[in-house]
């Protein structure tokens, strides 16, 4: 079974995901702790599934690597095979990263490498993209730079607004994720360095 913490910023949609995947039997992973830099609101999910959760604010701390290690200490007494930042919004200390990483994932609103970076979903816009989608890819000391696990198309409608295309990302990331979750647990999909213009297609449609 396949031990997950974690990580959010928002509204915590992906980690519902998780949870309620989780709830199955025959789903190989399970969420043993959820954390979070602020009071997201998405922490109620873990409330609601009763598991444990953690937050950690940056403002406690002096420095941006004090707030990091604590947050890799809290992390770590839970022992993790798997930590996901699902919607965590600030870039990890280096060593957090160094710690975790390659068996720490994100989950990205773009077919990265294009579009990288908080405002993904507004870019793909602005750029006058066809289509978008989700990467999910194991996180690197980089903005979004980490090796690509899996991704999955999104088309762009020409009356879409930023709310309308990023509502639409949200479903496939959901179940993306999910799915590359299941895949590591099954050793299906692997936490090792791939060439990011080689990522792996999802079958999902």
């Amino acid at each position: 079974m396949l031990s997950i913490v974690v990580l959010i910023s928002g509204g915590g949609s992906n980690l519902r995901a998780l949870l309620e995947a989780s709830t199955d039997a025959q789903y190989p992973a399970r969420v043993i702790a959820v954390g979070s830099d602020t009071d997201a609101s998405g922490l109620a999910f873990a409330e609601e599934f009763g598991v444990p959760a953690f937050t950690v604010y940056p403002s406690s701390f002096d420095s941006r690597a004090a707030w990091g290690d604590e947050l890799l200490a809290q992390i770590t007494q839970w022992s993790p095979d798997l930590v996901v930042c699902a919607g965590f919004m600030r870039i990890l200390p280096p060593r957090v990263v160094a710690a975790l990483s390659p068996n720490l994932i994100n989950t990205h609103p773009a077919l990265l490498p294009a579009f990288p970076g908080a405002h993904a979903v507004r870019d793909a816009l602005a750029a006058g993209a066809l289509q978008t989608g989700v990467t999910v890819h194991i996180v690197d000391e980089g903005v979004d730079t980490g090796p690509v696990l899996v991704q999955q198309a999104v088309e762009v409608r020409g009356d879409d607004t930023e709310n309308s295309l990023h509502e639409r990302i949200k479903v496939v990331e959901r179940e993306l994720l999910v799915q590359a979750v299941l895949d590591i647990a099954n050793n299906r999909l692997a936490l090792t360095p791939n060439h990011p213009d080689s990522p792996r297609s999802s079958t999902l449609s």
